[in-house]
């Protein structure tokens, strides 16, 4: 409400905006005096008149002390006018006490209103206020706590409840924190996972990657049906030997010899997960086990594993792929059968010591022959290196894999099982997921690391689709994959259709199979990216861990700025700087300088 410029004159307490103010001259325009001796012309409407004065200083606003209980008791509930309030409380009305009694009012617990229009506050609302108040006072006082504990890196595990608001942002589940923003750190997800490390609430290891991609942390907990008695062909007569890397705990393929035909055994976990039931509907929404350089979450329960898994018991039930593979490298003679096998479990590295002895020393020319053939339709010979990365008891270990026969021994043959489960199906009009793949713009054999590395990145991604259209990278006409069924969702849904086929049951048609392919491959995309990211965040412990580590990288790809090393012993890409112009494929001394885990990076320096 404007001051009515009549009753003010000078000398007047006046009150601009929160501030006391004494009136020096009257005109169209008020000059006042503000503390600290600041000048002002300020409009009539802008200040409210507190005092006639005399007031010589604000200086002589100083406190006063009054009988505010008093007060407060004779006029509870009722209203007076800020004149009224200083006589009573101060027992006179001067400018100080017209000022001291307007404070209390301002700060609205006793009194409130204005200076025409006082209201004593109730007792009531006075004591709900003042809780209030201790609240609130208790809320900051605790909150600085919190954050100064923080700063120290001595959070207390109370403070873990409140610290998940950072841990939300670190896992990319909100995009603010106002715990960071106290901590002077910008809201990204990285400084998130940065102040979580140097807090000490995150250990400076931690692998954030699993949990930012929402995946789950552990196997599903379901239960598993018994295996449901039916008939089998019995092929334990036949040596199965399923050949894996090391430690693998999840062993679902197998290879026999029969004469000249291939078996590929495949752990039948179809008879145990129908379509529909809980464990298919939780695979599906999984898409593919996780590995993890810390540890394997599965996306089918333990109990599947224990029961099926090939060599975990003395027989096992499988889905059996069997073919032969002529002179040519063509598959000819495919049969789909449920079996009982009898498997050992075996290392590339033993079978690599036993290629010239049988059955090995056969499959490896029958394999060489299908080898041969998809080279010839321009299946892309592409070896850039490749590492296993484990972490066990905090310590990372990172093992580069060899070039194996063995190696590509097996892969041959899980190839012609998913050649062979394409035909079968396709022959039978049995809807499954193909595996497809675009030819690139240039088709090449590239002969060097360099070109190999520009080869795959023009690759264009494996597509899961309702149509046998070819595979251009792996050089097959149609293609499917069949031989992880404990492992891929899709590779399960290709096994449930089979087995439906054989058992004469209704099957799910190509919309059914197509659309739970693509739920399913969603899935999957994100358990890829999760595994790349935390591989590479675990390399990046392990440079941290080997200050002193020294390395070799080679030239793929040349920038304005910076050039693209791979390093071999680490599988891994680096951009470095790099003097003068030396030639793809030259090779340079590596030193790390920096490791920064929440950004994932590391700098190297070349040695020279």
């Amino acid at each position: 409400m404007a001051q009515d410029q009549a009753t003010l004159r000078p000398d007047s307490l006046v009150l601009y905006k929160v501030r006391p103010a004494r009136v020096l001259a009257l005109g169209d325009k008020i000059d006042i005096e503000l503390e600290g001796g600041q000048l002002k012309r300020v409009r009539p409407k802008d200040v409210r008149l507190l005092h006639p004065g005399p007031l010589h200083s604000l200086a002589d606003l100083g406190p006063r002390e009054g009988e505010l209980a008093e007060t407060r008791e004779l006029l509870e509930g009722n209203e007076t006018n800020l004149g009224e309030l200083a006589e009573l409380m101060f027992g006179e009305f001067s400018p100080a006490t017209a000022w001291t009694a307007w404070q209390l009012v301002a700060e609205g617990l006793y009194f409130e209103g204005t200076p025409e229009a006082v209201r004593v506050r109730t007792h009531q609302e006075v004591a709900h206020d003042q809780a209030e108040r201790e609240a609130k006072t208790a809320a900051e006082r605790s909150w600085n706590e919190f954050l100064e504990r923080l700063r120290q890196a001595r959070p207390t595990p109370q403070d873990g409840e409140r610290l998940q608001e950072v841990v939300r942002l670190a896992r990319g589940e909100t995009a603010g924190s106002r715990i960071l923003r106290a901590l002077g750190y910008q809201e990204t997800v990285q400084n998130a996972h940065r102040a979580l490390i140097r807090i000490g609430y995150w250990s400076q290891d931690y692998n954030p990657y699993p949990e930012r991609n929402r995946l789950p942390v552990a196997d599903p907990d379901l239960p598993v049906p018994d295996l449901s008695h039916e008939e089998r062909l019995d092929l334990t007569q036949l040596p199965a030997y399923a050949i894996d890397d090391e430690g693998n705990q999840d062993p679902d393929d197998a290879l026999s010899l029969d004469g000249d035909r291939i078996w590929v055994h495949v752990a039948d976990v179809a008879a145990l997960v129908a379509p529909d039931s809980d464990p298919d509907r939780e695979a599906r929404a999984r898409g593919a086990n996780q590995y993890l350089p810390e540890r394997t979450v599965k996306i089918l329960p333990q109990a599947v594993t224990e029961h099926l898994g090939l060599g975990l018991h003395p027989v096992s039930p499988a889905l059996s792929f069997g073919f032969r593979c002529g002179e040519a490298g063509e598959l000819t003679d495919i049969e789909i059968r449920a079996t009982w096998v009898r498997v050992e479990r075996l290392t590339y590295e033993t079978v690599e010591q036993r290629l010239t002895e049988p059955p090995f020393a056969q499959l490896n020319v029958l394999a060489e022959r299908f080898r041969t053939r998809r080279t010839a339709q321009n299946a892309a010979a592409i070896e850039l290196p490749e590492v296993s990365v484990r972490v066990r008891d905090g310590e990372v270990n990172i093992r580069p894999l060899p070039r194996l026969c063995s190696r590509l021994l097996v892969t041959d043959t899980m190839l012609m099982a998913g050649e062979a489960a394409a035909g079968f199906c396709l022959e039978r009009e049995i809807p499954i997921p193909f595996a497809t793949q675009a030819a690139p713009d240039k088709v090449e054999q590239p002969a060097d690391l360099a070109a190999m590395y520009a080869y795959r990145r023009r690759f264009k991604p494996t597509r899961l689709t309702g149509n046998p259209e070819p595979h251009f990278g792996l050089g097959l006409a149609r293609y499917t994959r069949a031989t992880s069924p404990l492992r891929r969702y899709s590779d399960l849904l290709v096994h449930q259709q089979i087995r439906a086929w054989l058992a004469g049951s209704q099957l799910l048609d190509t919309q059914q199979v197509t659309k739970r392919t693509a739920e399913a491959e969603i899935a999957a995309a994100t358990v890829r990216r999760a595994e790349r990211l935390s591989n590479q965040h675990w390399k990046l412990v392990y440079l941290r861990a080997n200050s002193r580590w020294r390395g070799e990288g080679v030239l793929v790809d040349k920038g304005e700025r910076k050039a693209v090393v791979l390093i071999p012993e680490l599988a891994m890409e680096a951009r470095v700087r790099l003097r003068g112009d030396p030639e793809l494929n030259s090779r340079v001394r590596l030193i790390p300088q920096e490791v920064d885990l929440p950004d994932l990076t590391c700098y190297f320096r070349v040695h020279e």
